[in-house]
């Protein structure tokens, strides 16, 4: 069974940081790509980061370059997801996905979903 656990949530201040994670198991992960996705009240999911599994390339959105920054640990079957320098409007439910789509950034490349966690940014 393909499980994605993500953790790490919680109410921040402006300007602080977070680290979130997201445990992977239940498939091969070597053509995989594991996205972070978020979705705030009202608006739809969007796109954050994402890394293959097996080069370790990774993509941002422009609205996080050079703030977050994603990572992986393939002993722990773990994708990190650090957030530098929060901002109110990074408040959201982040997600964690797999899939092996070519279009890295759509959502509907990503077959597998973990559960979300909360991230609240004060300002």
């Amino acid at each position: 069974e393909v499980q994605l656990q993500a953790s790490g949530g919680g109410l921040v201040q402006a300007g602080r940081s977070l680290r979130l994670s997201c445990v992977v198991s239940g498939f091969t992960f070597d053509d995989y790509s594991i996205g972070w996705f978020r979705q705030a009240p009202g608006k739809e999911r969007e796109f954050v980061a994402r890394i293959s599994w097996s080069a370790g390339s990774t993509d941002y959105a422009d609205s996080v370059k050079g703030r977050f920054a994603i990572s992986r640990d393939n002993a722990k079957n773990t994708v990190y997801l650090q957030m530098n320098s929060l901002k109110p409007e990074d408040t959201a439910v982040y997600y964690c996905a797999a899939g092996s789509g070519i279009l890295v950034r759509n959502i509907r490349s990503y077959d597998y979903w973990g559960q979300g966690t909360l991230v609240t940014v004060s300002s």
